[in-house]
């Protein structure tokens, strides 16, 4: 439940109050094509920054809301260009959708999915605001991936590079990733009438049949998924990674010294008996280039990215009509793009103008905001 908590709260829709019919519903305040952006819709982004800015970094979180802070509006015209180009592409995001819920409702051990959206409403959560908000995400990334991502080219002289530069950054200590497999010497439920000697001999005959499984080539994440008793079953017995230092001194000198792939013998433990495995074994200092370029791409992807996207936004806004209520700003706006003008006759179809733009590329127009 705990992991669920942040992520549904920063992703959930707040549910607005009711109003009566003669009174205006809700403020405008930007239109993108034919969708809208609300005041409340802004307002909600900018509480999100703050929760997200005191989560990362409590001490710095004011001067980390007061540098986005300008980019809030940017952000939510970023957010409504995307997903009209990712229907444009025919980009739904429902595979992607059920996967990742599956995925948290394995992590929270719940059966079903009914049991997660029991999980979300206990919590106050609307489960069909936070399924459509992990929805939007999903397209907007896959629309970058697509139109952006894919488009860019990486070569090993920029690999090297960047290596040379940053090997200062890349210094880590001793460390290794450790996967587990636990049986458990407690008891089951309450109706267990078994000793406690009776749960160690049964627990340690198990240890030791699946370690036996594992010498004679038994993948160790799908024992660990069918048998292991501990919180990390569903990750394969993914601990993740420990540095020297953080393990207590028994394991730790039993594990600093295998190597990666190596797998533990049957250890005893107060929660019963567990086999470990190294899945992975760094090394104090600089990796070798060769260890380590995946996260080498992966940083100049990411140090080429945030400017291709921002031209491949600025190239959508130009394509858009955007109209913004007088008092915001859009800090991503392009000075090319079309402004919008009052004409006397009747406002057209935003859809229709939106195509005639693309065909004459020089119609405009000006939305009546809602009153």
């Amino acid at each position: 439940m705990r992991k669920l908590l942040p992520c549904i709260l920063l992703l959930c829709l707040a549910v607005l109050p009711a109003l009566s019919v003669d009174r205006v519903i809700e403020e405008i305040i930007a239109r993108v094509n034919n969708q809208i952006i609300t005041r409340t819709e802004f307002q909600r982004s900018k509480e999100q920054l703050r929760q997200e800015a005191q989560q990362q970094d409590p001490t710095h979180a004011e001067k980390i809301v007061a540098e986005k802070d300008k980019d809030v509006l940017r952000d939510l015209i970023d957010q409504q260009l995307l997903l009209e180009k990712g229907k444009d592409l025919g980009i739904t995001g429902d595979t992607e959708l059920i996967k990742k819920l599956d995925e948290m409702r394995k992590e929270m051990n719940l059966d079903t999915m009914e049991d997660l959206e029991k999980a979300a409403s206990g919590q106050g959560v609307s489960f069909e605001d936070f399924k459509q908000n992990m929805r939007n995400q999903i397209i907007t990334q896959q629309v970058i991936g697509k139109e952006v991502g894919s488009k860019m080219s990486i070569s090993k002289e920029e690999e090297q590079k960047f290596y040379d530069e940053h090997k200062s950054d890349m210094e880590q200590p001793e460390r290794i990733k450790l996967s587990e497999i636990l049986v458990s010497t407690e008891k089951k439920n309450a109706s267990d009438t078994s000793t406690e000697e009776q749960r160690i001999a049964v627990a340690q005959t198990k240890a030791d049949d699946l370690l036996a499984q594992i010498r004679k080539g038994g993948k160790f994440e799908d024992i660990a998924k069918k048998y292991s008793d501990g919180p990390s079953a569903a990750q394969g017995g993914d601990l993740g990674y420990f540095n020297r230092g953080a393990l207590a001194k028994e394991l730790e000198d039993k594990t600093f010294a295998m190597k990666a792939g190596d797998v533990s013998d049957v250890i005893r433990t107060k929660q019963g008996f567990v086999i470990l495995k190294v899945a992975e074994h760094q090394q104090a200092g600089v990796p070798p280039f060769s260890q380590i370029e995946p996260r080498v791409q992966d940083a100049i992807y990411m140090q080429k990215l945030q400017p291709a996207l921002r031209a491949y936004l600025t190239k959508l806004r130009e394509e858009a009509f955007i109209d913004l209520k007088p008092g915001y700003v859009d800090t991503g706006a392009s000075a090319n793009q079309t402004k919008p003008i009052e004409t006397a006759a009747k406002d057209p179809n935003p859809k229709e103008l939106k195509k005639k733009k693309k065909k004459l590329g020089v119609i405009s127009f000006k939305l009546a905001w809602s009153r």
